[in-house]
């Protein structure tokens, strides 16, 4: 496969950092392009993407390249780099798992030696919250907890795999300064679009989600998530690319969100209710292709622990300017707005099943 170019002109090449972004046009890239677009420090950006976008960031410069086994050589783009940050991810399609993997995994893995052979001085992967095994909802933990994931999920099974993969990577090559984000659920109000055609395709109307529509929030056991604005969560990648960081590093706002911050942001009630029937309706709907994300994700939600991100405060002087109230609240208005951006993944009418983080 040849790599495509946009006819945009080549970045230039200064005395500034130059850092490639492999996923750049998803959630995760498109906030992460922007803070680099916008650094003085940061000479040229290299988007890396399956598609490339209409979006025109100052001094990125995009390529059309799959990871995939049987892609393209990434030892040449990778060249030159001051560091590599990888965001590429397939969410979908659930009933596959041989496919994500490939992706995912098999793709991931090609990154990674890629970045080796061209001697990247740093490598920043975005890991997940979802990596963690199941854990306290009532405390916090921290980068230590073990990485073993929710087997039954491919998402987690397989972010929890590639944190195995760099565990043996920093052994084999110890000259490149590896850093692990671990962020908890990410939204944007750019995102909105997408992340409904990820998740809860056709059976979650958009406009639907306001505040009076919906009379009540299940108060479920494990139903305790940390969320995080996109930007905020780039930031953090922006202080990774510049300082001498290594490592693992949890990213979440506050509060933790449950059914009674769900409750006020809806003005709706909450009220006690067992998972097991919920899943069951979810398991149906997936089973007759209403809902695109598996029962399994749902599962290893309700079983993630909460995150202690003091290292990334310290280490990284990161700190989140969003609360995760206020994330989820720009999220809810995209959804009923129809709010995407002009890149492949986040488009309002994108195609559903092949998203990048």
């Amino acid at each position: 496969m040849t790599p495509h170019r946009s006819s945009q002109p080549p970045a230039r090449s200064g005395e500034g950092l130059r850092v490639v972004v492999v996923g750049a046009t998803g959630n995760v890239g498109t906030s992460v392009v922007r803070l680099l677009a916008d650094d003085p420090a940061v000479d040229s950006v290299l988007g890396l993407a399956r598609r490339i976008p209409g979006w025109r960031p100052p001094k990125t410069t995009w390529q059309a390249v799959d990871i995939e086994p049987g892609g393209p050589d990434l030892v040449p783009l990778f060249a030159g780099a001051h560091a590599v940050i990888h965001l590429a991810w397939k969410f979908q399609p659930t009933r596959h798992a041989a496919e994500t993997w490939r992706t995912n995994v098999l793709g991931t893995s090609r990154v990674f030696d890629a970045a080796a052979a061209a001697h990247v001085p740093a490598l920043i992967h975005a890991s997940s919250v979802g990596a963690y095994s199941p854990g306290p909802k009532d405390r916090l933990v921290d980068e230590s907890w073990p990485t073993h994931g929710w087997p039954q999920a491919a998402y987690t099974r397989e972010k929890a795999y590639l944190e195995r993969l760099l565990d043996a990577y920093e052994q084999t090559h110890p000259d490149i300064r590896v850093v692990r984000m671990r962020p908890g659920f990410l939204f944007k109000r750019e995102s909105a679009s997408e992340q409904r055609r990820i998740f809860a395709g056709r059976l979650l109307p958009g406009r639907l989600v306001r505040a009076g529509l919906i009379p009540a929030v299940p108060n479920l056991p494990g139903l305790r998530f940390q969320a995080l604005h996109t930007d905020d969560a780039a930031a953090a990648y922006l202080a990774a690319v510049s300082r001498p960081v290594s490592g693992a590093f949890n990213l979440a706002a506050d509060p933790p969100v449950d059914a009674r911050v769900l409750g006020e942001i809806f003005d709706a009630r909450s009220f006690s209710m067992p998972a097991a029937p919920l899943r069951a309706a979810l398991a149906a709907a997936w089973r007759m292709r209403l809902v695109p994300a598996s029962p399994d994700l749902f599962d290893a939600v309700l079983r993630l622990p909460l995150m202690d991100c003091t290292r990334a405060r310290t280490e990284l002087g990161w700190k989140p300017r969003h609360t995760s109230v206020e994330a989820l609240k720009e999220f809810f208005a995209g959804l009923r707005d129809g709010a995407g951006m002009d890149t492949p993944p986040l488009a309002v009418h994108g195609a559903a099943g092949h998203a990048r983080q």
